[in-house]
């Protein structure tokens, strides 16, 4: 039996390369094609593919908020993400989101083969550019906490939307009537939470939450 898998890519030329890519493998096929998050979700529900292969930038629908409503419709799918961000935030958002595998787009397409297979064999697959240092972020994180927050408190999502939208922590602090030493506070405990190291970093985790969608 063949492994069924739906492609979601938004361009086109991308797209026919995976295809062509996966067609040729013997234990693969290629059964459905989706251009953005919304087609990802309907296909998946359509035709219960084995593996959903998922750009985590799409237009209308992101990677990450398709892949929370795959898992929630279709829980026996498995999602393999597929992205240039190599941030650790972007991986623990994605697998706390159910996706069973995260593959650079930059790594080669023997790298993403070989995460089909090992997702498909019921494990977990990390592409190795990040794997190293996922490890050791968690394991520095177990030295340094009995149980580490995952998840951030009201004032400090709070915070963290402000600057995903571009207001200073001085514009910040105005708004919420607080000092510009406590917003940093927040944003650095925020950061923290999620492995983030820069206000770039909290741009992509705003945009993978919908954040910046009617701003």
């Amino acid at each position: 039996m063949k492994l069924r898998i739906l492609l979601a890519e938004d361009h086109e030329t991308v797209r026919e390369g995976l295809r062509l890519i996966l067609n040729a493998q013997a234990d693969m096929e290629v059964v459905g094609e989706a251009k953005n998050g919304h087609e990802a979700i309907s296909q998946a529900q359509a035709l219960s593919p084995d593996i959903v292969v998922l750009d985590v930038s799409m237009p209308q629908l992101n990677g990450l908020k398709a892949t929370q409503t795959i898992k929630e419709c279709c829980p026996a799918v498995k999602v393999l993400t597929l992205t240039r961000h190599a941030d650790d935030g972007y991986v623990r958002q994605l697998l706390r989101a159910g996706v069973s595998g995260y593959v650079l787009k930059q790594s080669s397409s023997i790298e993403l083969l070989h995460a089909i297979r090992s997702i498909a064999a019921g494990g977990t697959y990390i592409d190795p550019a990040i794997a190293d240092r996922l490890v050791s972020d968690y394991r520095h994180r177990q030295s340094v906490s009995s149980g580490p927050a995952t998840s951030l408190t009201a004032r400090e999502e709070e915070v963290m939307r402000f600057i995903a939208w571009g207001y200073s922590n001085k514009e910040i602090a105005g708004r919420l009537d607080l000092s510009v030493k406590t917003i940093e506070t927040h944003k650095a405990n925020g950061m923290h939470k999620l492995g983030m190291s820069s206000r770039i970093d909290i741009v992509r985790f705003a945009l993978l939450q919908g954040w910046l969608e009617n701003v």
